[in-house]
């Protein structure tokens, strides 16, 4: 009977219900069935909306999708690959991130000649990057649920999102080495028109390498500089004439829209973590896994494979957010560092949202695009070598996500 509400919540999944309802459906059948009556069952839907939504550092999010909006709307990802990784980099979720590039980049590379399965693996796997390098939502989340230091984790992606995009180059290089049909014949072009042509993107990547200096030094807080950077971003964008009043209202609303959503499948999850909280599910599986006396690699190798495939049904936050109460416990008993963890966790996610029969990225691509879903299938899974990678090294070397963050000021 303790699982019942899991199988509550897979039917409503099924069915449609959106993944907040089906949480907070599935906690309150859990609570009642552990003998709560309807009296506790209703204090806890009339405190945790509020409880919830009201902690400080939730302001982090609105701003950060903010800064993504407004940098949408006022053109500065611009339409070509790197602004992809860009976009990806300043994007609140890696579905936003998806469906813009895909009607932004997808026809100017078809216009310059690109194949359609090497643009779209390249635009699917650029809009994961998000889920690594700062500001990221995910990261955020994660976060918060775990109570580890943001400005850590956000740091932390940094070293591995750059790592990610060299083997990403490197395996583009290598797939268009090997077919050369995929990509348009190119010519050297002379030094002074590569830094010219860096003019177009300057504004981005200062406010990124801004975000990422203030988060490093301690000078702000991940809540401040979400704010400072969505300041800057609607700055830049009238400054330079690219963000409207009309582009300004309608960041706004998707915003707000956005960043309710999210606040609702927080609430969801927190109904849902009374369930967990009562049954002592979490101490019961790691007492379990300590009972086996397993290798505890084995046993992140197993929650990896885990994450990886149930990323390919479910975005990554509500992903973070149903998971992380049982897998967290757990690698923290095993002695591995929640940071490392956390770095791991996005890997394992981004490589879900590309992989297929499912991955909802490829969906994104391939309707936002107008490019069949086998083609992008086939796109992102000769690049998602460089997310496969870079998941190996951090296993071998973990600090690699750990030296920046632990060098912080």
């Amino acid at each position: 009977m303790v699982y019942l509400p899991f199988l509550v919540m897979v039917v409503a999944l099924l069915l449609g219900v959106p993944i907040a309802f089906s949480l907070a459906t599935a906690g309150i059948v859990g609570i009642l069935l552990l003998g709560g009556d309807v009296n506790v069952v209703l204090r806890i839907l009339g405190t945790t909306p509020f409880g919830v939504t009201a902690e400080y550092v939730l302001t982090t999010i609105p701003m950060f999708i903010l800064m993504a909006y407004f940098s949408a709307s006022g053109g500065l990802a611009i339409a070509t690959v790197f602004a992809c990784g860009i976009f990806g980099a300043m994007s609140g979720a890696s579905l936003a991130a998806a469906a813009v590039m895909s009607s932004i980049a997808m026809p100017e590379m078809r216009r310059h000649g690109y194949s359609d399965e090497l643009a779209a693996g390249s635009i699917g796997i650029g809009a994961t990057l998000d889920i690594l390098i700062p500001p990221s939502v995910g990261m955020v989340i994660y976060g918060i649920s775990t109570q580890t230091s943001i400005g850590k984790l956000l740091i932390a992606g940094v070293i591995p999102g750059i790592i990610v995009a060299i083997f990403l180059t490197a395996a583009i290089l290598v797939w268009v080495r090997v077919r050369p049909a995929h990509a348009p014949e190119t010519y050297v072009v002379p030094a002074k028109e590569r830094w010219a042509s860096l003019g177009r993107i300057w504004s981005s990547l200062l406010l990124i390498v801004l975000v990422v200096a203030l988060l490093y030094t301690g000078v702000a807080t991940p809540t401040e500089v979400g704010a400072l950077g969505a300041f800057l971003a609607g700055l830049i964008g009238f400054v330079f004439g690219r963000l409207t009043w009309a582009g300004a209202l309608e960041a706004l609303r998707q915003t707000i829209k956005t960043s309710a959503l999210i606040f609702m499948i927080l609430i969801g999850a927190t109904v849902f973590g009374y369930y967990m909280a009562m049954s002592k599910i979490p101490q019961q599986v790691v007492a379990v896994v300590t009972e086996m006396n397993l290798n505890r690699w084995l046993v992140i190798i197993g929650i990896v494979v885990t994450y990886f495939v149930v990323s390919m049904f479910m975005d990554e936050l509500p992903l973070l957010l149903l998971t992380l109460q049982l897998t967290f416990p757990l690698i923290t008993s095993l002695g591995f560092d929640p940071v490392w963890f956390g770095v791991m966790s996005m890997l394992m996610v981004a490589m879900g949202l590309v992989f297929p029969p499912v991955g909802m990225i490829a969906f994104v691509v391939s309707s936002s695009g107008n490019v069949s879903l086998m083609k992008v299938y086939t796109g992102t899974s000769i690049l998602m070598i460089a997310l496969v990678l870079t998941t190996a090294l951090l296993m071998v070397f973990p600090q690699i996500a750990l030296w920046l963050p632990n060098t912080m000021k």
